[in-house]
């Protein structure tokens, strides 16, 4: 008796599978021949032919002109169409919300920032989020109705029991109880959230400096102090989705903080925060330390020491190396990763200096002994995980043509 549509090993199924394997090249290498999707498929030429002709009939790819300069006769390239599914992404801070559209192939399409000062939000959260994705969507040309997925980046992380956020006392106005049923309600398409921090990890395992590797922490440091874990390929979130709020660990160095989630704080953070840094230059006799929000100072600082081969602003730099190594020092004894990726502002404005210097630090604290790399993914990174996250799932459900 024959399988039905949906068993493995049937025709439709097999062609799926071939499909999505075309697809998948297409996104990877760009522009590719009908004979150069055979070959890195295995596929024969009729075969290939079919198949592209059954995801142009679908929609998912487009030709877009031939392969000129090369010996023999031209041949016709095929892309994905990028039209075939948008997504958006929103990384959510105090101060403000900002929006990015893409398409399918990842390319940003709109981006639109949306100020939000003050402690007493002007307007109700979700009209804050329909705001701020609206004038994406306006400025990709596109309608709400055009966006198939939404994943939304927040300091923190909302409780998959209660619905409420949590970790996050600093972000006004997201605490309510009905919030998630209120964006829900307001936003015709699917929307996700995560912890801001743990999109930037899945951004570098996508794009930079994590991929191929499986079990990876991303230490964070710029706004706040976090980390993001990583194990066996996937995001270990924690039971409430508070793996990696490592700001509140306690740690030597820094006074015992208690009631955590009230202070908003704790002792690494207290020790290693960017906040803790123009207290620090001003302690080693660093003259002139910059005025201005401090995650822009801290991060003027951390450069112009990696800039300074000896004096006060050097000596702040190993100060800060040994103060970040402290609290990577418990993470990694717990974890024993493979790689530690540096990411934030207060971390790669250090560059290769700090890396080395936090390296021979924590080699000293650390009996599991991580390679430590700088991130590659510098603009938005919070945005740009929103965004890869979106397109996965999205991927998954447009490209799939067993349906």
């Amino acid at each position: 008796m024959a399988g039905s549509a949906g068993t493995p090993g049937t025709p439709r199924v097999l062609r799926a599978m071939n499909d999505r394997a075309a697809l998948d090249l297409l996104l990877e290498h760009g522009p590719l021949s009908r004979t150069r999707i055979g070959k890195l498929t295995g596929l024969s030429k009729p075969t290939a032919s079919q198949l592209l002709a059954r995801l142009e009939a679908a929609g998912l790819v487009l030709m877009t002109g031939t392969s000129e300069g090369r010996p023999g006769p031209n041949a016709q390239l095929y892309v994905v169409n990028p039209a075939a599914a948008h997504v958006a992404g929103l990384d959510v801070t105090p101060e403000r919300i900002l929006a990015a559209v893409a398409d399918v192939t990842g390319r940003t399409v709109g981006e639109f920032e949306l100020p939000t000062p003050g402690r007493r939000p002007a307007r109700p959260v979700a009209q804050q989020v329909t705001d701020a994705l609206g004038g994406a969507v306006k400025a990709a040309g596109l309608a709400l109705g055009d966006v198939h997925r939404v994943v939304v980046g927040t300091p923190g992380a909302f409780d998959p029991t209660t619905g409420r956020l949590r970790y996050a006392s600093h972000l006004p106005g997201w605490h309510s109880p009905t919030l998630l049923e209120e964006l829900a309600a307001a936003l015709p398409m699917p929307v996700e959230y995560e912890n801001d921090v743990n999109l930037v990890a899945l951004a570098e395992q996508r794009l930079g400096a994590a991929r191929g590797h499986d079990d990876f922490v991303l230490l964070w440091n710029e706004g706040g102090l976090g980390a993001a874990l990583v194990l066996g390929g996937r995001l270990h979130r924690g039971w409430t989705g508070g793996a990696g709020e490592v700001g509140f660990l306690p740690v030597p160095g820094a006074p015992l903080v208690r009631q955590v989630t009230r202070a908003n704080s704790g002792g690494y953070q207290e020790l290693a925060g960017s906040q803790a840094l123009p207290g620090l230059a001003r302690e080693l006799g660093v003259e002139d330390v910059p005025s201005g929000p401090y995650t822009e100072v801290a991060a003027t600082l951390v450069a112009q020491g990696a800039d300074s081969a000896s004096g006060p602003l050097r000596r702040l730099l190993q100060a800060y190396a040994t103060r970040l190594a402290t609290g990577l020092a418990a993470l990694v004894s717990v974890l024993d990763p493979e790689l530690v990726v540096l990411s934030g502002a207060s971390l790669t404005a250090g560059g290769e200096p700090l890396r080395t210097l936090l390296q021979a630090e924590l080699e000293e604290l650390a009996a599991s002994r991580p390679r430590l790399v700088l991130g590659d993914v510098r603009e938005h990174p919070v945005l740009r995980g929103a965004l890869e996250s979106a397109l996965a799932t999205t991927r998954d459900e447009v490209f799939d043509t067993s349906r």
